[in-house]
Parts: C-alpha cells; sequence; structure tokens
C-alpha cells in the first residue's frame, strides 16, 4: 500500500474527503518527525515504537586499493511493533491469509 492507496482508504473508512485525509496525514506524520528530533523514542501504545538511532563512524578498506576510507556517522530509524498488532499479524499468518 502506498500513501495515495492509504488516504484513499482512511478517506473512504472515515467518510472525508481525500484531502482532508492528506493533510491529517502530513500533520500526523510532521508531528512525529518533530518528536523524534527532540527524543530518541517515540511510542505509540498498542502500534509499535520508533527510535532514532546513531551508528558509530566506521572504517573501510576498499578490498581492491587497500585504501581506508572513514565512514562518518549517521542517523537510523528503527520500528518495533506492538505486541497488540505482533498478535494480530501471527494469527493472520497461522491462519492461512
Amino acid at each position: 500500500m502506498n500513501n495515495k492507496e492509504l488516504v484513499a482508504e482512511l478517506a473512504r473508512r472515515l467518510g472525508k474527503t481525500q484531502k482532508e485525509i492528506g493533510s491529517l496525514l502530513a500533520i500526523a506524520t510532521d508531528a512525529m518527525v518533530g518528536a523524534m528530533n527532540e527524543e530518541t523514542l517515540l511510542s505509540i501504545q498498542g502500534f509499535g515504537s520508533f527510535e532514532v538511532r546513531k551508528k558509530q563512524d566506521r572504517i573501510l578498506i576498499n578490498p581492491v586499493t587497500k585504501q581506508k576510507m572513514v565512514i562518518p556517522p549517521k542517523l537510523s530509524l528503527t520500528f518495533k511493533v506492538g505486541t497488540t498488532y505482533k498478535n494480530k499479524l501471527k494469527n493472520l499468518s497461522t491462519s492461512g491469509k
């Protein structure tokens, strides 16, 4: 499912226009990104948690030239699914769907 399909499905379920839902979704994602800039953990009860992790710098060696290069540190986003949805997914996979 892509963003356009998600907006269409939410609009259908909520009885709103796709433009309204698109705006609401943009505001929600902006708020989530803002919260992750201030904190390293964003937890949505039942759904899961997003965590910003800093990867350390590392040394990479080119196998052909044997030249060493330093790869700078970077931030990465991880997601851990909540137990509610983990159980729902587990039930879907065991029921054969």
